[in-house]
């Protein structure tokens, strides 16, 4: 019973360090607990070990799939826990002593966070370890490293059998990231509007009138005075549905926006779903001017699994499950990542792609100089995912020292500096409009410019020399 109660209390150690309860600390607690059960001597069941202790981890942490499908939140569990468990086996396989195993530990479970970035699905990078430590010193480390560096500095620093030289190094990467600040402000900045409408969490598209939403959103619109310093409006994800074969700009909803346009006398972002066939959708932010030409749109690119498009829906369905809360699925972009507005460019990740830090960077490559994240979390209750969010969208502020609005029809809404401090950040279900100057900012951090790649590659380079190690001290006994 010891064997599985003491990796369940570790892996639930870990989870408190998440959003929404956010206790950044017990992440270490947890992984070192973790690493002392992994190195026992007897230890006969590493896969089982770690098992245990990630999906204790990852069952808090991401049960709000649950509310998406239940087969998809189990499955996903299952697969991530698996391939934590393949890890440790991996781990133990490379080590010759408990130092060398710690060392494996370390490389081989960050190999593991980071093929989740990608693997299944398209990747699920919720529940992460850089989320966890968006509210501690280590989130410093994502403009030099991302994610990915974050990861790796949580697991060496909780692992390692020489804490004391992994605190100071990642120390002092964390202080490089706060204090040598690569990007700059371009000396404008712009006055923005987000506008939530509200209403109630826990919905789901085929149960509500499309039309609610946007009648939400337009009346809190309406409330808005004209202000000539205002730069923009912006509106969240999908909150204009436009039904059967027509287009946007021939909807009744598009003459509508553009009379809110033209009476603030400001650009409008704002986000549409149009059909795509008889079983497909497009998911899109829009610029509508306020002489109602529509001047720049972005489809999204990453879908979310089991909410935008249903994997293996041949399979779930063969076997019973239910797939009718995505009757149809999500018809994926092809564009570059951002929207020109106001005289300047913004990228645009719109609400799951805020978790990839590559999808936004894509956009700042392009010259970006701030980051819109439209988004929609009505369909979820409890706000697991709309806490994590916003973990995330302190992440990619960090990742690319840049300024992110966060817009949601019923929470969280919120504006983000570079720094990942966070402002007017919004209630659940509530009708709230928000107003906040953000500066436009250049240059690029070191992660922008080398990417997620890079370090994972770097990571394989590490697992290389863990392999070489391992060789070597073979060798040395054989001799």
């Amino acid at each position: 019973m010891k064997k599985v109660i003491a990796p369940l209390i570790a892996g639930l150690y870990v989870a408190a360090s998440m959003p929404p309860w956010g206790w950044w600390p017990l992440a270490f607690l947890g992984l070192a607990i973790y690493a002392s059960l992994a190195t026992r001597p007897d230890n006969a069941s590493p896969f089982r070990t770690a098992f245990i202790f990630f999906s204790a981890w990852f069952l808090p942490a991401m049960a709000w799939m649950w509310f998406l499908t239940a087969p998809g939140y189990i499955a996903a569990v299952c697969i991530f826990a698996t391939i934590h468990g393949i890890a440790a086996l991996v781990a133990k396989r490379l080590s010759y002593n408990t130092s060398s195993h710690r060392a494996a530990l370390v490389v081989c479970h960050a190999l593991a966070d980071a093929i989740r970035l990608s693997f299944p699905f398209g990747g699920v990078p919720l529940a992460t370890l850089g989320i966890s430590q968006v509210q501690g010193p280590l989130a410093q480390i994502a403009p030099v490293a991302g994610v990915i560096g974050i990861a790796t500095a949580t697991l060496w620093i909780s692992m390692s059998s020489r804490k004391i030289r992994a605190i100071l190094i990642v120390a002092a990467i964390a202080i490089l990231g706060s204090v040598f600040d690569t990007t700059k402000d371009s000396g404008r900045s712009l006055n923005i509007t987000t506008v939530q409408g509200g209403g109630p969490q826990g919905t789901h598209a085929i149960n509500t009138n499309p039309r609610d939403a946007f009648n939400a959103h337009l009346a809190a619109t309406k409330t808005l005075s004209v202000d000539t310093a205002r730069d923009m409006v912006v509106w969240p994800e999908n909150v204009i549905n436009i039904s059967g074969d027509g287009l946007f700009v021939d909807s009744d909803e598009y003459q509508q926006v553009v009379a809110q346009a033209k009476r603030l006398a400001v650009p409008f972002v704002v986000g549409i779903t149009e059909n795509a066939g008889t079983d497909q959708f497009t998911n899109a932010q829009v610029v509508v001017e306020a002489n109602g030409v529509v001047s720049s749109r972005y489809d999204k690119v990453r879908r979310v699994p089991f909410g935008e498009y249903m994997p293996l829906r041949s399979v779930l369905s063969a076997i019973g499950a239910p797939t009718d809360l995505v009757p149809r699925d999500a018809r994926p972009g092809d564009a570059r990542g951002w929207v020109d507005v106001a005289g300047t460019r913004a990228a645009v990740a719109i609400s799951w792609e805020i978790f990839f830090g590559g999808r936004v960077n894509e956009g700042v490559v392009d010259g970006a100089t701030f980051i819109i994240n439209p988004t929609n979390g009505s369909s979820y209750t409890w706000t697991i995912l709309q806490s994590q969010q916003i973990a995330s969208s302190r992440l990619r502020a960090l990742e690319q020292g840049r300024w992110v609005v966060q817009v949601s029809p019923t929470g969280f809404s919120a504006f983000v500096g570079p720094d990942g401090a966070v402002y007017d950040r919004t209630g659940i279900t509530n009708r709230t409009i928000s107003e906040h100057q953000i500066s436009l900012r250049s240059g690029r951090t070191p992660y922008s410019r080398l990417g997620n790649n890079a370090y994972f590659w770097a990571l394989l380079v590490a697992l290389a020399i863990v392999v070489r190690q391992r060789s070597r001290a073979f060798q040395r006994a054989a001799s």
